[in-house]
């Protein structure tokens, strides 16, 4: 029988979102046998403790799982210790996780194609994450359910404890690559922003572990498993979080099914793919002047 792989939800200070993702995970019929367990991380400002307040009283109530383990924080983490440290610490017990942020909805078919893909897949050493995120883009006809990309996701994802433990957090190849303009080309294959954000992060301006974990990606050599159709659909792109710009590029209809998706043990890079995926994330002209400026 499938064992369930445990889901970490972060959360902060978004009441109606978080009630939202949870929600859509209980319209998951897998949620009642898979563990949750909820990390809270706590005000950074005066004026956000009754909002965090209000997070934290809800998660409370929430029933329908397995089993559910808060944990809270006295102090403001910020998301990236939040998620690298939540992360590992569940990982680091059970081996596999799926992991949520609160402003993330998925479809009655999420859970079943996570836990069904980080089975198929464990022994798969260049399949680094899976997710449940489709980017709005045109794939081939063809009969495959799932595609491969060099960027991951960072909506709705799993992984590994031995991929997740060999990442280096520090990043302390940094500067090899800050002077090596032939990685930072092939790093941005995955998207022309990723060498932009990475440096960002290593100079102090963005708080991102995900840039990171794209990094382990590229570092690796490995890819992200996507679904065909989209089970993830983030809707905190309405300037309601620290991280996310009002946009919506990236908005997808979910696919109301909880069907099994096939999985394929002849995956190829689909350059065709790879380039309407890294198309969304194309800095507009004044972006891309601004970064020729500030890093070179």
């Amino acid at each position: 029988m499938l064992s369930n792989a445990p889901i970490a939800l972060f959360v902060y200070k978004r009441l109606l979102h978080t009630q939202k993702t949870i929600e859509s995970l209980l319209g998951n019929r897998e949620a009642q046998d898979s563990m949750l367990f909820i990390f809270s991380d706590g005000p950074k400002f005066e004026k956000e403790k009754l909002q965090v307040k209000n997070v934290r009283n809800y998660v409370k109530t929430i029933v329908g799982f397995k089993e559910i383990h808060i944990s809270e924080s006295e102090n403001n983490l910020g998301l990236a210790n939040s998620v690298i440290n939540g992360v590992t610490k569940v990982i680091n017990e059970y081996k596999k996780i799926i992991v949520l942020e609160d402003d993330i909805i998925c479809s009655p078919g999420f859970l079943r194609f996570m836990n069904e893909s980080l089975s198929f897949y464990e022994n798969e050493k260049g399949i680094i994450s899976v997710t449940g995120f489709k980017h709005p883009i045109k794939l081939p006809d063809d009969n495959s359910d799932v595609f491969i990309s060099p960027r991951p996701s960072s909506w709705g994802w799993g992984t590994w404890l031995d991929r997740w433990k060999k990442v280096d957090w520090d990043i302390k190849d940094f500067k090899e690559f800050r002077n090596n303009k032939n990685l930072q080309n092939m790093f941005n294959e995955g998207g022309k922003d990723l060498t932009a954000m990475l440096f960002s992060q290593m100079n102090g301006t963005i708080d991102s572990w995900a840039i990171k974990w794209a990094y382990f990606h590229f570092r690796s050599k490995g890819y992200c498993l996507y679904p065909r159709f989209p089970l993830i659909k983030n809707i905190g792109a309405d300037n309601s979080g620290t991280h996310t710009n009002k946009t919506d590029k990236f908005n997808v209809v979910l696919t109301n099914s909880d069907k099994k998706i096939n999985m394929s043990n002849n995956l190829v890079l689909n350059n065709d793919i790879i380039r309407e995926q890294i198309s969304l994330y194309e800095p507009s002209f004044l972006r891309k002047i601004i970064n020729k400026v500030k890093f070179r």
